[in-house]
């Protein structure tokens, strides 16, 4: 196997875990070393330049004309990067007792490998900025670049790379729909009114006895100086997965990102995925402390708080941690 070499910045010392506007990592000093990698080099431009083309058709709000064309835009992307691309449809409730057509996007990658890792996160935006601090803005959409889009952009360049060169095993990606259109009024996500695309999905398997090694759900991992803590469901369902990622987010020279904080129970698409069996873990930019990324659900989420360095530090760790499975005799 072909090892690339990359340089990547060592940090020596970094601060505690702070509040959200001020969770960031240090300014530190630091040094350059080599460090050798088994996979291919995560595309950070690409990745942003695949958060900019989501936002542009505007917030994807189930059933408008901009969640339609984005699905276009996904299926025909994940095609033409070799993908085996199929579109889960069915009928969907929203807690406000409107129904949508909803569409989870399901690709899969050398599709011949028996043994596969599952990676996932949500392409819907929320159709409320309800967490906004101004109060005339609260029920105005937004743009959904960090809590959607980006987890999306991470997927399409993980899919490019994938593409031009073969891991050891299967990989396939899921984009899950209507996850972001929970209740306001709950104060703490809950796996009735959120996640409906993961949760429909959990009941109704893409492929019957479907069963991958385990799987990694991605949300919000572009904002700035993000920090992903372990959350208390990837603990207790898939605590070898999240050492295994952790691991090696450390070792690829990403620890100020994933760092090893545990963090309390939160309700994400990586909550179903386990309800099907299936071990799997959620890398999110939250901490008991601050709760989610500061621009959560307000008219700041947008394309002007992207930045570069989280979706390198995330797609990187992904490649690598896929790139270094060995599938078993």
């Amino acid at each position: 196997m072909k090892v690339n070499q990359i340089l990547v910045v060592s940090f020596l010392t970094w601060v505690g875990f702070q509040s959200c506007q001020q969770n960031k990592p240090a300014d530190t000093e630091t040094t350059v070393e080599q460090v050798q990698l088994t996979s291919p080099e995560f595309n950070a431009d690409s990745a942003y330049a695949y958060t900019k083309a989501q936002v542009d058709f505007g917030p994807r709000i189930p059933s408008t004309p901009a969640h339609a064309k984005c699905a276009e835009y996904l299926v025909a992307k994940l095609k033409s990067f070799g993908g085996q691309v199929t579109v889960q449809q069915a009928a969907a409730k929203t807690y406000d007792g409107k129904t949508h057509q909803l569409k989870n996007i399901i690709a899969a990658f050398y599709p011949e490998k028996t043994q596969r890792v599952l990676i996932t996160a949500h392409w819907d935006a929320r159709p409320f900025s309800d967490q906004d601090p101004d109060e005339t803005m609260k029920d105005k959409a937004f743009e959904a670049a960090n809590d959607g889009a980006s987890g999306v952009a991470v997927i399409l360049e993980m899919a490019r790379q994938i593409k031009e060169k073969q891991p050891e095993v299967g990989v396939d990606f899921i984009l899950w729909d209507i996850e972001d259109y929970g209740s306001a009024n709950d104060q703490t996500p809950n796996e009735t009114t959120w996640c409906i695309g993961s949760q429909y999905w959990a009941k109704n398997p893409h492929v019957k006895g479907y069963k991958p090694l385990y799987a990694i759900n991605l949300d919000m991992v572009g904002g700035s100086n993000a920090q992903f803590t372990q959350d208390e469901l990837s603990r207790k369902y898939a605590p070898n997965v999240v050492n295994k990622v952790w691991s090696i987010a450390g070792e690829i020279g990403y620890g100020n990102y994933f760092i090893n904080v545990t963090s309390g129970s939160l309700v994400d698409d990586h909550f179903w995925i386990n309800q099907a069996g299936i071990p799997a873990i959620d890398v999110i930019h939250y901490s008991d402390a601050a709760g989610f990324y500061s621009n959560w659900h307000t008219q700041l989420d947008n394309l002007n708080n992207i930045d570069r360095n989280t979706l390198k530090a995330v797609g990187q760790t992904m490649l690598e941690t896929i790139y270094r499975e060995k599938p078993s005799a």
